[in-house]
């Protein structure tokens, strides 16, 4: 039968072919077309046969092509034909489907769906056809019956489309489906129900599966729908990994269950790697990534900003044209993150009305993570990310050049937040990513080297960490440190410390980099610059520091350690102790040239050396034999001779130019101190040991006789001696000034190293205490003529207080002596010291110099002044002292009696707990629980029970909160507001530790609210700190609008109305406000809060309309999110309102002219902008089927009745009070002052036209919205009044022809222009009256 088939094909006519298919049976064809297909023989001739003989021109033939057509599919589908053959088959069908009629194509698309709605297909091969059929039907022009309907082909076409997308899709032929839709022409409609109906079935496939199947979404997003597809796929793998991150933290079981973490990985790089291609394909789909994520920016960000979509921007960057852009939005993400942290934390009144939000640093450190899983097209973005954000957020240099550093958890600023994710970036790739170490740490030590003007310790630091991590590894990058080196010579010496610093882990197990390091300092150490030698000392320091001796005292102090592991293989086969010593003992040597340098160089050898000793003990006898020789160089050896320092010798003089050259105190300094440090730590060590005892005894004892010797001398020597009496020129500008100033300063520290020395070695001895006081006389001498003569002087330069040279431990041990010591035996000498209150003074005033120094610099000076944990422990031994003086004597007791000039001990302990309290937050954030603890006297200390920090700080609280109330209770004013000061600071700072959900808490407010409201003091600086402490507190419990309100009333109250004819009841709310404190004082700290709440209400409107415009895009948001935001509409226009009734009575206050008006007016104009704020976000969700509220009716009226009348009249008062006070102005003062004054005017009323724009702007969109709303939201509202802002020219004239006058006739002139400014200032006055009476009626 084939055969005769083919053959009557070969006619030229179809007729008979025709003729003999009409012959056979239905099913004669299908079977052999079965056995032929089967067989593997010639079926595509066959079939053009057929389809030759099957004209579609006649029904018949028609029919029978249908036929066929199912007949093939059937066949394609059942698995049982080879490839080939199954794809000759479609391929001739796709070519004969155009020629089908409009209603069979029907037919034949109507078995597809139906196939697929059954799951019949088999292995969905067929389904090539599909394509082709539905873009025939659209060809169609006729009108063709589709269903009990006759549509057009494109209408039949879309409700084919709209069927098969409404029934389940069998899993395994979703790829085949979706990629078939590419072939169709689709509209945009038809487009986006396709992908919808795509990413539904997302959750139901294989994870494998949704790589392949996201490529052909991606391909069918060119036709549209690119915004949908993209953010079905962020939202698909968000969720994913919200469920993986829940179940891998649950039950152990539901790992077996769950995807592992690594395949679920996989996919999403390839996932990633597909839309990355496809947007190097297709430009608009990467402007639509970006759009669609910086619109998630606004509203709650967690649902477009997660970890996939990170990693996908990451890779973007790796296409030229979308790569500033995306490190943009990302910059601008994690600042914005940072940001709301910090308003939420701010702010009790935001943490009620918004969940907490998921921080982006979290988001980015979990791709950091997952980058593990050969994510290489993200990596490279990651590295270019830290470094941005380290680039742009580190610390910035402040004016004076100072950067300070703090050790902040939750207090950094988002800046400081934002570089700290950039260096955990860098240091978790570092550890992680192998191939990327090396440009990681090249491009880290660029910037060390070449940022030498700006701070770079972020850098430092992110190198310190990275070194620590893995010494050892870095040894194949060893190169770059070397290179490094090279530039010591030109780089800042606080830079070159940092970097010694942080490369000394490597130096210990890298023998290249070490001889490199020694190479380059051994040149430094004769550089010409002087910052070159001073880091040559500070590189010799310490290597001198970390090598140890066989024999060294083991130290805990270390402030970087290598792991043994590390370290041990190569220490043990290079280095051993013998050969450190040799090398430390050449170092040394080294160092010892540099005792003929500058006086710089010499104070940095004398302040490392102690912790040289105290590291490395086998180097004493060195180091102490080098100080002995250097000291006798300026040692007066004859026991008679006074003094018995030779100053000349310390000092320099080159023609004019006089100097120092030997620093003195700080060479007697460093030997006391490792005198110290010898005798305590390294003799009772060799006791046993006669020989070496021997040998020791030698230079140490003469070190004790000779400081013995200088004490005894030093305390009979008289001023005279040294040529430092009153006489003496002390002057800055003469040689002899300069050059007796710097004996005065030598003089003073060689008393207070000795004064510690003698109390060292007195064991409590009455007369070693005696000779404490008697160097302190000298000392006091001394510091009393310094201060006499600078205070004479123009210049104050002299007048600086230098560093004490007292170490911070000895200030601990003499303050504990002097207050808190009640041993009986050190009663009697101990009362030599307790005499002298200015010795006292003194103690204390060392000690609160040493903690400004740690405020300043994050260390103090003196040993052990970097290293922290002795700095804490110090800090707290002294802290208690002070405590305990300031609560057992207060000042007022102290004051009575008290002949003495300058600040009381008393007032001194308390301004040192205010610093302390200070420095402890800033650097000791983690350990305030322990710094609180040691401040609690120290009873049943075993049987103590665990007590919470806000308990802790809670009991310190009551002791300044009594010393605040009996400070208040004494009637004279007279008293030292200083001390009210200070109190009210201590308190702030101890109500920063209370936990704000705590009694405690409450307490607090409570009383500090009472203070406010029961005392009036017209301390202007005292008035201020309570206001603070009161708003600082309200704000952590609730808002403080209502507080703000009753202040505003308070001040009106007593400064009086804009109109002096109405008088204005005093409302006495807060006793604190009175005329003297009412402005500018309490005016501004009202003015600045209210600005934090009119910030807060516009960051959540902000979010609202970010939410609005989210929930447009999708469908189901507005039902879920409406209760939420009706929440936060309600707070935000309860806030507004209550801020509306504060700026009603202050713009009725008859404020001074100055910092309050101008800061009101512009606060009044940030009002009225975020008034149009909330009018916009109305406008926009009245697009949707809700109105407006009617609190929000209420709101506005409001506004129209009691802010906008007020503010014009406002504003006429301080245009009249600006022109009254120019024309007070008389004679030739006047005539000289008019351009100042003119520009004084302007530049204050510049904010009086914003204002008015303000106000317009908000009654324009009020319009809008009542057209929208169909809610007339203007009746209340007024037409304004003070829209004028023409040049008035007669003023003008009249002023350009005053400067031209001669001076008799501007008499005459002074007159007129009086009328004229009269005449002005009437009619404003009325008009004023007049909406005066309005508001009123």
């Amino acid at each position: 039968m084939d055969q005769k088939i083919l053959s009557l094909a070969a006619e030229k006519t179809a007729d008979r072919l025709q003729e003999f298919l009409q012959t056979l049976r239905e099913d004669d064809l299908g079977n052999l077309l079965q056995s032929q297909a089967v067989e593997g023989k010639a079926v595509g001739a066959l079939l053009r046969a057929i389809f030759k003989g099957s004209a579609c021109s006649e029904e018949a033939g028609a029919v029978r092509r249908l036929k066929v057509y199912t007949c093939c599919i059937r066949l394609v589908e059942s698995g049982d034909l080879h490839k080939e053959v199954a794809s000759e088959i479609i391929g001739l069908l796709m070519l004969e489907a155009h020629s089908f009629p409009g209603p069979l194509l029907i037919e034949l698309a109507n078995e597809f769906v139906g196939a697929i709605k059954d799951g019949s297909l088999m292995n969905g091969k067929s389904l090539e056809l599909l394509p082709i059929i539905l873009t025939a039907l659209v060809t169609k022009k006729e009108n063709l019956a589709c269903g009990k309907d006759e549509v057009s082909g494109e209408e039949c076409k879309k409700r084919l489309i709209r069927t098969l997308c409404s029934e389940r899709w069998d899993w395994q032929y979703v790829i085949q489906l979706t990629s078939m839709f590419k072939d169709v022409p689709l509209t945009a409609e038809e487009v986006e129900l396709v992908a919808e109906k795509v990413l539904k079935i997302f959750s139901n496939m294989n994870l494998q599966e949704i790589p392949p199947l996201v490529y052909q979404l991606l391909v069918l997003s060119s036709k549209g729908s690119r915004k949908r597809v993209l953010e079905g796929i962020i939202a698909f793998f968000n969720e994913l990994d919200k469920q993986h991150n829940e179940d891998q933290s649950g039950d152990e079981l539901l790992d077996l269950v769950t995807v592992p973490s690594g395949e679920l990985r996989h996919v999403e790089g390839t996932v990633i790697l597909h839309i990355v291609f496809a947007i190097k394909l297709d430009c608009e789909l990467g402007r639509e990534l970006l759009k669609y994520l910086k619109t998630g920016q606004q509203g709650d960000f967690s649902n477009n900003i997660c970890p996939f979509s990170i990693a996908l921007l990451l890779s973007v960057t790796r296409i030229q044209r979308f790569q500033e852009q995306v490190f943009d939005l990302l910059k601008a993400s994690v600042i914005k993150s940072f940001k709301d942290l910090q308003l939420l934390q701010g702010s009790k009144f935001l943490q009620n009305l918004v969940p907490h939000r998921s921080c982006i640093s979290a988001m980015i450190l979990e791709v950091v993570k997952n980058s593990v899983h050969s994510w290489d097209h993200v990596i490279q973005g990651l590295v270019e990310l830290g470094f941005i954000l380290m680039d742009s957020y580190g610390p910035k240099r402040i004016v004076d050049g100072r950067t300070i550093e703090t050790s902040l958890g939750l207090s950094r600023t988002p800046n400081q937040h934002a570089c700290k994710l950039g260096a955990d970036i860098l240091l978790e790739t570092f550890k992680i990513h192998e191939m990327l170490r090396q440009e990681i740490l090249e491009q880290v030590l660029n910037r060390v080297v070449t940022r030498a003007s700006s701070p770079i310790s972020h850098f430092l630091e992110l190198l310190s960490n990275i070194i620590i991590y893995s010494p050892l590894v870095l040894q194949s990058c060893s190169s770059k440190v070397t290179e490094s080196f090279d530039y010591l010579y030109f780089l800042p010496l606080q830079t070159v410390q940092g970097l010694l610093k942080a490369v000394q882990p490597l130096l210990k197990v890298s023998m290249s980099v070490r001889d490199s390091l020694i190479l380059v300092l051994r040149k430094a150490m004769f550089a010409r610059q002087l910052d070159a030698r001073k880091s040559a000392v500070a590189g010799f320091l310490l290597l001198l520091k970390n090598f140890k001796v066989l024999g060294s005292l083991s130290s805990s102090q270390c402030s970087q350690t290598v792991s043994v592991s590390q370290v041990h293989v190569d220490v043990h086969s290079r280095y051993s102790s013998v050969a450190n010593e040799a090398f430390c003992l050449e170092i040394i040597d080294s160092l010892r040239r540099c005792l003929g340098q500058q006086a710089d160089v010499r104070l940095m050898l004398y302040e490392g050396f102690y912790d040289v000793l105290r590291r490395n003990s086998q180097l004493a006898n060195s180091i102490m034999q080098t100080l002995l020789a250097q000291l006798k160089q300026f040692y007066e050896p004859q026991s008679d001779v006074l003094p018995p320092l030779k100053l000349e010798a310390c000092i320099l003089t080159q023609g004019d130019q006089i100097s120092l050259q030997e620093p003195l105190g700080h060479l007697l300094c460093c030997v006391q101190h490792c005198l110290a440090w010898y005798k305590s730590k390294v003799l009772p060590m060799h006791q046993d040991e006669e020989e070496e005892e021997e040998e020791d005894e030698g230079f140490y004892q003469e070190l004790d006789d000779m400081l013995e010797s200088i004490t005894n001398r030093m305390i009979k020597s008289e001023l005279e001696d040294f040529e430092l009496d009153k006489s003496a020129d002390f002057s800055q500008t003469t040689g002899i000034g300069i050059k007796n100033n710097i004996c005065a300063s030598l003089v003073m520290g060689v008393c207070e190293v000795l004064i510690e020395y003698n109390f060292s070695i007195s064991n409590f001895s009455k007369n070693k205490f005696e000779d404490i006081l008697s160097l302190f006389t000298c000392y006091q001498k001394l510091s009393d003529i310094l201060n006499e003569k600078a205070g004479r002087g123009k210049t104050k330069t002299a007048n600086k207080t230098n560093d004490s040279f007292l170490s911070m431990k000895f200030i601990s041990d003499l303050l504990t002596a002097l207050f808190r010591d009640s041993t009986q035996s050190h009663a009697e000498s101990l009362s030599v010291l307790r005499s002298s209150t200015e010795f006292m003074r003194y103690a204390v005033s060392a000690a609160l110099q040493k903690v400004q120094q740690l405020k300043d610099t994050g260390h103090v000076s003196g040993p052990d002044g970097q290293n922290p944990d002795k700095i804490f422990h110090n800090l707290c031994d002294i802290t208690r002292v002070l405590l305990w003086r300031y609560t057992s004597i207060p000042t007022s007791v102290e004051e009575t009696g008290r002949k003495e000039k300058g600040k009381s001990i008393s007032l001194l302990c308390l301004e040192g707990l205010q610093k302390v309290l200070d420095a402890v937050q800033q650097f000791f954030s983690l350990r305030i629980p322990l710094f609180l603890r040691a401040l609690d006297v120290p009873d049943n200390e075993g049987e103590e029970v665990e007590v919470s920090v806000t308990q802790r700080a809670a009991f310190q609280i009551r002791q300044f909160q009594r010393s605040l109330l009996n400070f208040l209770s004494n009637q004279e004013e007279d008293l030292n507001s200083r001390e009210a000061v200070l109190l009210v600071s201590v308190l702030s700072s101890l109500s920063r530790l209370l936990e704000p959900s705590s009694p405690q808490f409450v307490q607090m407010l409570s009383w500090t609210s009472k203070i406010c409201k029961e005392n009036s003091r017209e301390d202007a600086s005292f008035c201020k700190g309570l206001m603070n402490l009161l708003f600082s507190l309200h704000v952590s419990f609730k808002s403080p609008v209502t507080l703000l309100r009753d202040l505003s009333q308070d001040i009106h109250g007593h400064l009086g109305d804009i109109d002096e004819d109405i008088e204005v009841e005093k409302t006495n709310h807060f006793a604190i406000v009175n005329l003297r404190t009412a402005a500018p004082t309490v005016c501004l700290v009202v003015l600045s809060q209210a600005e934090k709440v009119l910030e807060e209400v516009d960051w959540l409107i902000t979010k609202l309309k970010g939410q609005v415009s989210q929930e447009t895009t999708s469908e189901e948001a507005p039902s879920q999110a409406a209760l939420p935001n009706h929440l936060v509409e309600k707070a935000i226009i309860m806030q507004l309102g209550t801020l509306l009734t504060f700026f009603h009575e202050l713009v009725q206050t008859a404020l001074p002219s100055g910092s309050c008006v101008d800061i009101l007016l512009k606060d009044l104009c940030k009002m009225y902008t975020i008034l149009t704020a909330l009018v916009r976000y109305y406008l926009q969700v009245c697009r949707s089927s809700r109105g407006i509220p009617k609190m929000m009716e209420k709101l506005v009226k409001l506004s129209g009745s009691h802010l906008t009348p007020v503010c014009y009249s406002f504003i006429s008062y301080v245009q009249n009070k600006k022109s009254g006070s120019f024309n007070c102005m008389g004679g030739k003062k006047k005539h000289a002052a008019v351009p100042v004054a003119m520009a004084r005017v302007l530049r204050e009323t510049k904010p009086i036209p914003n204002l008015i724009f303000a106000i317009e702007q908000y009654e324009k969109f009020l319009i809008s919205l009542s057209k929208r709303s169909k809610v007339n939201l203007m009746q209340h509202m007024k037409l304004s009044t003070s829209r004028d802002f023409k040049i008035k020219g007669n003023i003008l004239n009249t002023l350009l022809r005053e400067e031209e006058e001669e001076e008799e006739e501007e008499e005459e002139n002074e007159e007129d222009t009086a009328s004229e400014h009269e005449g002005q200032n009437k009619e404003p006055a009325k008009k004023k009256r007049k909406k005066e009476m309005k508001c009123l009626s």
